[in-house]
C-alpha cells in the first residue's frame, strides 16, 4: 500500500485558492482522487460543472455554493455532494478550507460551453473537458 507523504503531497494555485493533491493515480491510487481546498477570503471559483460526482467537507470557514439554481450556505463540519453535471459555483467570505473527494478522472467544463470571463488560465476553454492537475 502506497505512502504518500506530505513533502510528497502536490499543490496547484489558482487565484482563488490552493488546492494540495493528498491521493490521485499519478500518486499511486487507481480510481479515486482526494484533494484539500483552502479558499481565500471574498473569494469565488469560476461556473463550471463536472463529470463526477464529488464529496466536500468543510474543516473551518464557510462557504455559499450557487448548485442547479440553488444557494446552499456551509459551516465548517457540514458535507455536501456535488452530483456530476451540475453547473455549481463556490464562494466564501470568509475563506475555508475543504476536503474533497472524487473519481479519477473526472473532467471539468463550462456547462454552457463558453469561456467565463473569470476564468483562470487552468480553466477549461469553450466546450473542452479538463482533467484538473490536483485530481489526475
Amino acid at each position: 500500500m502506497p505512502v504518500i507523504h506530505r513533502s510528497e503531497a502536490r499543490r496547484t494555485e489558482t487565484p482563488n485558492a490552493v488546492m494540495t493533491t493528498l491521493g490521485s493515480p499519478t500518486q499511486g491510487t487507481t480510481t479515486l482522487a482526494m484533494w484539500q481546498v483552502e479558499m481565500r477570503p471574498h473569494a469565488q471559483g469560476p461556473l463550471h460543472a463536472m463529470d463526477a460526482e464529488q464529496i466536500w467537507t468543510l474543516l473551518t470557514g464557510s462557504a455559499t455554493v450557487a448548485l442547479a439554481g440553488e444557494t446552499l450556505t456551509l459551516s465548517a463540519g457540514d458535507t455536501l455532494v456535488l452530483p456530476a453535471d451540475a453547473a455549481r459555483r463556490i464562494a466564501t467570505t470568509e475563506g475555508f478550507t475543504a476536503v474533497v473527494a472524487s473519481t479519477s478522472p473526472s473532467h471539468a467544463y463550462n456547462p454552457d460551453a463558453r469561456t467565463p470571463e473569470d476564468a483562470c488560465t487552468l480553466a477549461p476553454r469553450d466546450a473542452q473537458r479538463l482533467l484538473p492537475p490536483w485530481i489526475g
